[in-house]
């Protein structure tokens, strides 16, 4: 599963180029979008939600997620109005990172909007990842996967183009093998996240220091 990826030839785009392109392949008449998140440790810079979390301002953090929430519902009827299927598929470490814990609040907001999100334990796939994690990817129907990259501090730093259609397809099946062993999020949420205190953000090195995603 995602074997492809290490002897792919992507073409390597910083973070401006990467959007605009999504932007252009998004409205390109796809049918669908599916993203796949690993990572445990991001950041999020200029999103004022992840900045009063990364000062540990975690009730601040929370709120202003929830000020997120029309923002999310326009996307979603703009994807609608193009025939664009979201879904997201969350992998998740235990312990539940603070970062993670802060995400998956995020994640909550648009889960209430619509967003079609599940949660995937990291324990089930460790038969997946002996060699390398699942990749970070974001696949536009059948013609484009971004493996999207990352520098050493979490900082989004553009993204792999692949274009090659048998990759293309071994992600799209890969993902739909994953999603459909994915835990419902609300599940998940209210068992493992919602009864976790406020993260401990100074301690653990996930606050201001570190940096957007």
């Amino acid at each position: 599963m995602f074997d492809s990826f290490p002897t792919g030839a992507p073409q390597r785009m910083d973070r401006r180029t990467y959007h605009a392109d999504l932007g252009r392949f998004y409205t390109s008449g796809i049918s669908f979008l599916n993203k796949l998140e690993r990572g445990q440790h991001f950041a999020e810079r200029g999103f004022a939600s992840w900045e009063a979390f990364a000062t540990g301002d975690w009730s601040r953090a929370l709120s202003l997620a929830d000020e997120s929430r029309e923002e999310y519902a326009e996307e979603l009827r703009r994807a609608g109005q193009l025939g664009v299927r979201h879904r997201r598929l969350r992998v998740v470490e235990f312990p539940v990172t603070p970062y993670v814990q802060w995400e998956l609040f995020v994640l909550r907001v648009r889960v209430d909007v619509g967003d079609d999100i599940k949660i995937l334990d990291a324990r089930s796939i460790t038969n997946i990842e002996r060699r390398r994690p699942v990749p970070e990817a974001v696949v536009l129907g059948n013609a484009v996967v971004y493996e999207v990259v990352y520098d050493d501090d979490g900082n989004p730093d553009g993204a792999n183009r692949y274009t090659d259609r048998d990759l293309i397809q071994e992600v799209n099946s890969g993902f739909d093998a994953l999603y459909a062993r994915g835990e419902d999020f609300r599940a998940f949420f209210e068992r493992e996240v919602e009864p976790l205190p406020p993260p401990d953000v100074a301690r653990s090195g996930s606050g201001a220091p570190c940096a957007p995603s």
